[in-house]
């Protein structure tokens, strides 16, 4: 078994600062960001946690001024679109898992999987997210909603996804992970960035040219914060709002 690496409070420090760091930043100076910075980032946005390390994500860095200029206008005119240095298209797919199912026994670490990595793959996946896909209607879907609910009755189950609707939320919340990977990544360099949610998806698909099952979880942008950039100070509701215990 592989150990993680040791992590010290030394770490834990500099983490903290980072997190506390990152702002979402409205305003961006004309300031470049050097390639190497921004592929590091994209990097760790590829190594955040992920549903059976499936990895149903991509990411589209527009880069040509020209696409730059309407992915603005598509992001609804937003200040941070607009002045941003780098504008980051995060997607996620309820697709390419088919694919990436089959590629993790290639991939797998010394090229010999256990035999109940194998079933997972071979088998449980397939299970597990399969129907929704080639269910247009629902049909399946619902039949294993059905099945799983009675399962259920007699021991824990995993009660999703079902349909197309439930594969999305479970892409996009891999994808989530990823885009907050990146934008401590940015922190970390020392930059700023915004994730934006309004916008036009139908033109993003467009410019972007995504597949089928491909959709638009976040457009990130980053760059160096201007002089005005951050609209108010940071807060947050009180901590006991959101912390339970069970």
């Amino acid at each position: 078994m592989k150990k993680r690496p040791n992590i010290t409070a030394t770490t834990a420090s500099q983490f903290k600062k980072v997190v506390q760091s990152r702002r979402s930043v409205r305003k961006f100076t004309d300031e470049t960001i050097p390639d190497e910075v921004v592929n590091d980032c994209l990097d760790m946005a590829l190594l955040a946690p992920n549903s059976s390390n499936l990895q149903m994500w991509n990411f589209y860095r527009v880069t040509s001024p020209a696409a730059k200029k309407k992915m603005a206008d598509y992001c609804m005119g937003q200040s941070a679109a607009k002045t941003a240095a780098e504008l980051i298209v995060c997607t996620g797919s309820t697709r390419n898992w088919t694919k990436h199912t089959k590629m993790m026994m290639d991939y797998w670490p010394g090229g010999n999987p256990p035999n109940i990595v194998k079933t997972y793959y071979d088998k449980l996946t397939f299970l597990h997210y399969g129907a929704a896909p080639i269910d247009p209607f629902g049909i399946a879907g619902m039949a294993k909603k059905t099945v799983r609910d009675i399962v259920g009755l007699a021991q824990p189950i995993a009660r999703w996804p079902n349909n197309e609707q439930d594969l999305q939320t479970w892409a996009a919340k891999s994808v989530a992970l990823a885009c907050e990977n990146m934008m401590l990544a940015f922190s970390a360099h020392g930059y700023d960035t915004c994730a934006m949610e309004g916008f036009d998806e139908a033109r993003i698909r467009k410019l972007c040219k995504l597949k089928r099952g491909e959709f638009v979880v976040m457009v990130i942008a980053a760059g160096r914060c201007a002089d005005n950039g951050l609209y108010h100070d940071q807060f947050r509701f009180e901590r006991e709002r959101f912390i339970h215990e069970v």
